[in-house]
């Protein structure tokens, strides 16, 4: 009877003590996030009570489990087994409660910054650190496993007399790998690009989507997604339009007769521009850039608040635009324009003598025979 008793004792008390535990520290949690709903730091260490209740029933079970007194002859394997579940479960907690730490760090900060790149650089800051700090508990957990083990713990000797040559075979062959993890460091507290910024890369026009310690994603325009490694803005140039701010000036060009109506042209675009929402209001201006023989180049030059606005005032800008000057100015549109050329001063105003086989006969060249 003992034998029945003594077990169902040890592991039912190590799951009632840790329900129980478990409910009354959520209980605290929950009262605490109602109190200060202004900070969402007590909600997301909620999200940690699985791996914080697993914690106190691997420790309980592994510190009651001798008095268990079962199964005595796998006693080894299943306190190993206890304490490699301990560990994974002590590391997931840490990386829930590191995680909510930053997440509430961040949220505070966007709350008080009104500046939209500085919330997009922490942003951008907040997500590589919390994937740093899981590789970094990662990999310590990993290694704490492995030393459970009698034989590991054995070959540290020989692994760290050999950590040298293996570092520097594991540097040759992670080379880019290792750049792109510095280089992911490098954009993350250079504040080179940000997740939200607007970028062209490769002539692609598109949004940072996400930045991770090896590779960045860019949404283009279509809904693609262009992944490339971190390593390339570190070592290419590249265009990006939110630096410094969302806003943008945008650039429109015709081109037109010379006839064209300037004047005209510079108001209908101030009535394009008041009609138009996606204009901020900051400047407007048209001007002759260029001039060639046939036409010459307008410029109108418009601004708005962000990348996606400054494209739908463009195009709404050079559609209308054409259309007024269609409807109401067609003499403006350009056109080829025909008519006889000018003679050669040598030929004293007169047409060249065409030759006895119908082909025409320049003035220095002697008279054709007839065949």
């Amino acid at each position: 009877m003992e034998n029945v008793l003594r077990p169902l004792i040890v592991v039912g008390g190590s799951v009632v003590l840790t329900l129980l535990i478990g409910w009354a520290t959520d209980l605290l949690m929950r009262k605490a996030d109602q109190r200060q709903s202004e900070t969402p730091l007590w909600g997301l260490l909620r999200r940690g009570r699985i791996p914080y209740q697993l914690v106190i029933f691997a420790a309980l079970l592994r510190g009651s489990y001798d008095e268990a007194r079962v199964l005595v002859e796998h006693r080894v394997g299943i306190g190993r087994t206890l304490t490699l579940v301990l560990i994974g479960a002590t590391a997931w907690l840490m990386i829930r409660i590191a995680a909510a730490v930053v997440e509430t760090t961040y949220t505070r900060y966007s709350r008080a910054q009104r500046d939209p790149a500085r919330v997009r650089r922490v942003r951008t800051q907040v997500t590589l650190i919390t994937r740093v700090v899981t590789a970094v508990v990662a990999v310590v957990a990993i290694a704490a496993m492995l030393l459970t083990f009698p034989a590991m713990r054995a070959a540290g000797a020989s692994l760290l007399a050999s950590a040298g040559i293996l570092g520097i075979v594991a540097g040759v062959a992670a080379q880019s790998t290792l750049s792109n993890m510095f280089a992911g460091l490098q954009i993350a507290f250079g504040d080179m690009v940000r997740i939200g910024d607007t970028v062209v890369v490769d002539g692609e026009w598109g949004t940072v989507e996400e930045i991770t310690l090896t590779f960045l994603t860019v949404r283009t325009w279509d809904e693609r997604r262009i992944t490339m490694p971190v390593s390339y803005f570190t070592s290419k140039p590249f265009e990006n339009w939110s630096r410094g701010g969302a806003q943008m000036t945008g650039i429109v060009y015709w081109h037109l007769d010379h006839s064209a109506p300037m004047e005209a042209m510079r108001e209908k675009l101030r009535d394009i521009l008041r009609e138009c929402p996606a204009w901020d209001g900051r400047a407007c201006d048209l001007t002759v850039t260029d001039s060639t023989p046939n036409t010459m180049q307008v410029r109108a030059l418009v601004t708005a608040r962000d990348a996606d606005d400054i494209w739908k005032v463009r195009v709404t800008v050079r559609e209308q635009m054409i259309r007024w000057l269609t409807e109401h100015h067609p003499y403006a549109l350009p056109r080829v324009n025909t008519a006889d050329s000018a003679l050669p001063p040598s030929t004293n105003g007169n047409r060249p003598t065409p030759s006895p086989d119908g082909g025409p006969r320049r003035a220095h060249e002697p008279p054709r025979q007839a065949r």
